[in-house]
């Protein structure tokens, strides 16, 4: 690696250097002119202030600052024959000493919390005597505190839950069902629900069991469990409603001797799934959803849930029951998963538990606090980019959903597409021999070897509903104006 310099001017460059000196040096001159005339001009006034007058403009010339190009050079570097230099400079240059540091000032949050868990952030929940909480579950009494809501229930039964609803009420960060939550608290998890148990024989001659004890829920499924038993579909009802079946047993030991569960949530909401669908993955029957209208997000594999989304198709899933039942080698197609391991997409749904909602409130906070000193007048300006022979190298951050500190990456302007992102972080995170978040918390049979691979990469910020499901780069120019327009620009990965 050959000596690292600030780059030489070139020909157009040291011409227009050139006339800058030209006009330092006459600079003097000028002024004085200027100061003569202005005191001619301003005889008449008090010259104590034409003093402070003429001081000032005279100030303001000599001290205007360089131009562009002048201020930027110092962040152009020159490496002479190749190696790694801008990386090592870059390095050092936007390494920041932020004002908090966490493992001495750890997050607290006001409010009680119930996990045992291990964190990538310092954080702690409860009260301490003279230390005022970053954010607080009850409606905080002094300014600077951040108003937290959680709740996991629906919120077409309490409207509070709504995003927009908790936002208008004053709540900066809310943690709900809903993927497009702050923090999202779902009812999944490798650890609750062990979701690759062994598929059990039919032994039961009804098609289906359900377990529904709310008779009077806002959506439509008690007439869809009417309609279904009136065309023909047995079913054993072990709830409340219509109850035909004792329902004092173990409710995932009953549904695994069914080929079917009837997975009917209280309400139609994106996002909002329950145990009742958990439940039947586990118990390796097909779940037939009235619920989320987007539970395919949700499925572990093709054709493995069959969704009512409306009462006009409870004739059209009965047929597809029918079917099924009597087609084993079909039936079998839909519990494939089961066999061969569930979809990339829901691994990367699921494994967003792996790290307790607790731990990702304080990495969310916590981020929050870095971004909000990020934006302040005083803090240090980074380069974020260094020049390279003829190419600009991008210095840019990335981490895994699920921990805190950042890893640098770089890129370079020949190369600066989201592919040659994914090859960098690949190559960088699998020679620090990293370990998924995720690895410990998943079912031994689907967690894979030490290779890594990528699920999405996606800037900061986003919610896991964008970055599970409709976040995407529009073509390498989109990339590129993100880099450009964000210097040292931040990312996290998702592995699988």
């Amino acid at each position: 690696m050959g000596p690292l310099r600030l780059l030489k001017p070139t020909m157009g460059t040291e011409n227009s250097v050139n006339s800058r000196k030209t006009w330092t040096n006459l600079m003097p001159f000028f002024i004085a002119l200027v100061v003569i005339a202005e005191i001619a001009f301003l005889g008449s006034f008090d010259m104590t202030k034409n003093a402070t007058m003429v001081n000032s403009w005279a100030d303001a010339l000599l001290h205007q600052p360089p131009p562009a190009e002048e201020a930027e050079s110092k962040y152009v570097v020159h490496v002479e024959d190749g190696g790694g230099a801008c990386e090592e400079w870059l390095e050092r240059e936007d390494t920041v000493v932020y004002s908090r540091d966490f493992d001495k000032d750890p997050i607290l949050v006001d409010g009680r919390d119930k996990g045992r868990y291990t964190c990538s952030v310092e954080c702690k929940f409860g009260y301490e005597r003279g230390k005022k909480p970053d954010a607080s579950f009850e409606w905080p009494e002094e300014d600077g505190i951040t108003p937290i809501h959680r709740s996991m229930e629906s919120s077409q039964y309490y409207e509070e839950n709504d995003i927009a609803n908790a936002r208008r009420r004053g709540f900066d960060v809310v943690m709900t069902t809903s993927l497009s939550s702050d923090v999202p608290v779902g009812y999944f998890s490798w650890v609750e629900y062990d979701i690759m148990a062994p598929v059990q024989p039919k032994t039961e001659s009804a098609l289906a069991a359900a377990f529904i004890s709310n008779c009077d829920a806002l959506n439509f499924r008690l007439k869809a469990l009417e309609q279904l038993m009136k065309i023909g579909i047995l079913i054993d009802s072990y709830g409340a409603c219509h109850r035909n079946r004792d329902g004092q047993v173990n409710k995932v030991e009953a549904l695994k001797h069914y080929k079917f569960s009837l997975a009917f949530e209280n309400s139609n909401e994106e996002d909002y799934v329950t145990e009742k669908f958990f439940h039947s993955l586990v118990a390796g029957t097909i779940p037939v959803v009235i619920g989320a209208p987007n539970i395919q997000d949700f499925a572990p594999g093709p054709r493995s849930v069959l969704h009512i989304r409306e009462l006009k198709d409870v004739n059209a899933v009965a047929k597809t029951m029918k079917y099924l039942a009597e087609n084993p080698d079909a039936y079998n197609q839909s519990l494939r998963w089961k066999y061969e391991g569930p979809s990339d997409s829901f691994k990367a749904l699921v494994d967003m538990a792996a790290v307790h909602s607790s731990c990702r409130l304080c990495i969310h906070l916590a981020t929050k606090i870095r971004e909000e000193e990020e934006r302040k007048p005083g803090f240090k300006k980074r380069p974020c980019k260094c020049l390279q022979g003829s190419e600009n190298v991008y210095h840019v951050y990335v981490r895994e959903r699920g921990r805190f500190e950042m890893e640098s990456i770089f890129l370079r302007s020949g190369n600066l597409t989201a592919e040659a992102l994914d090859s960098a972080v690949l190559r960088k995170f699998s020679d620090m021999r990293h370990v998924p978040i995720w690895k410990l918390e998943r079912p031994e049979s689907i967690r894979g070897g030490d290779e890594l691979k990528i699920y999405r990469i996606y800037p900061l910020g986003l919610t896991q509903r964008q970055a599970l499901y409709s976040f995407k780069f529009r073509g390498e120019s989109d990339f590129r104006s993100h880099i450009e327009r964000n210097p040292c620009s931040k990312f996290e990965v998702i592995f699988v």
